[in-house]
Parts: structure tokens; sequence; C-alpha cells
């Protein structure tokens, strides 16, 4: 623990009258943080696969997502050409370096400019893989990490997002069981992504890309990866 914390931790016990964690309030801390209890999961969640993505869909959609079902990873390229001409938006892209992307047959649209990396001030698009989505709210789950820069999250002002089928979860409680299941340390950051950024704060009008992208894009691919 660096001193800092450890001073900002010893200031708090202070002024809560505490002294340091006796050793049934450390017990209590590390059972709970084993535990991972559930809170309560709405009802709808629990749904076969096939219904569970019809919620994902309908619940995305809700929230002025847009979703795209694509029979596998080949249709990509067309599908993001076409959206982007859709949009009268340039056809370049700038996409992330994971792997689930790395077999995406991009020089299928040979009109279609594509870079990858980390989001930058002139980048409009960007393409993302998704770790996870939920169900109950039509939420993507992203993870940080070197694969998944999160200013692509953030930055562009149109966000496409590939996302399998069986990535599809019905709560959040599976999305962070799913996190934990990896053989991986717990990524820096988690974000939870629920339509395209908004804020009503003016005049309590909805605004679009407020803070981050005006237009959120999700490719469902229902089949094989290839």
């Amino acid at each position: 623990m660096s001193e800092a914390r450890t001073q900002i931790l010893t200031s708090i016990r202070r002024s809560l009258k505490r002294d340091s964690a006796s050793p049934e309030m450390v017990s209590t801390v590390e059972n709970r943080l084993k535990a991972h209890a559930r809170n309560l999961v709405p009802q709808r969640s629990n749904l076969s696969p096939s219904d569970r993505i019809d919620l994902f869909v309908s619940m995305a959609t809700e929230v002025a997502a847009t979703v795209e079902r694509l029979p596998n990873l080949s249709r990509v390229p067309h599908a993001v050409a076409d959206y982007l001409a859709s949009q009268n938006l340039p056809a370049e892209v700038k996409v992330a370096p994971d792997p689930q992307l790395a077999t995406i047959p991009w020089d299928k649209r040979p009109t279609l400019t594509v870079t990858t990396g980390r989001a930058a001030d002139r980048d409009l698009t960007s393409v993302t893989a998704a770790f996870s989505a939920i169900a109950e709210t039509g939420t993507l789950m992203m993870l940080s990490g070197p694969e998944h820069p999160t200013t692509l999250n953030m930055m562009p002002d149109t966000h496409i997002v590939v996302l399998r089928a069986d990535q599809v979860v019905g709560s959040y409680e599976d999305g962070w069981d799913a996190v934990r299941r990896r053989d991986k340390e717990m990524p820096r950051t988690v974000n939870f992504i629920t339509g395209p950024s908004r804020t009503g704060d003016i005049e309590q009008t909805l605004q679009l890309g407020a803070h981050g992208p005006r237009r959120l894009h999700i490719l469902l691919i229902d089949g094989p990866s290839v």
C-alpha cells in the first residue's frame, strides 16, 4: 500500500474514531470479496439464449443504439462500409488491435480505409469488440487493455461494436462472473455502454454525443466467426 493511501485511510479511521481493522473485520471483508453475492436479478434476464439475444436487441434499440445482425465476421467489412455510407460519413475507421477482430477480411472492401490503435482527435469512427453484453438493459461491457484502448469507446463520434451472439448474458452479475473467470488480472477499467452518449442537463433537452459517441452501431454476429 502506498504511503499516500495509508495516510488517507488513517485519517478516515481517526475521524471515525476507529483503530486499525481487527482480525474479525479483516476476515469479514475478505469473505465478502470472495463471495460475490448477487443482487436481485430481474426475471426477464432468465431466458433461453435466443430470447436473451432478442431482449438485448430490443433494449439496445430502445436507448437509440442500432443493431444489425450478421451471419459471420466476413460480412463485417461490408456492413461497416454500408453503414458509414448511409450516415454520409467518410469510409475510414480506427480499429482496436483486438484478436477478436484479427480475422475480419477488411480487404473485401478496398475502398474502406482501416487503421489500428488508439483513437486520435481526427478519428471519426471506431470499431471495437465487446467483452460481453447485458440483455436486461441492452448494455455493452468493455474491458480496457492493450487490445482495447478506452479512447476508442469515447473519442470518435461514431462507435461500431462487433459482438458475438454467445457473448450476450442475462444480467450484470453474469457479466461480472465472466470477467472473474478469465485467467487474467482484473482490467484497469470496465466501461458499461448503454446507447450513444447523452445528456439532459441543458434545459432538460436530450442531447446525443455530449460526452462520447453520438452513434452506437452494433454488429451482432449470429453464426461462426469466419
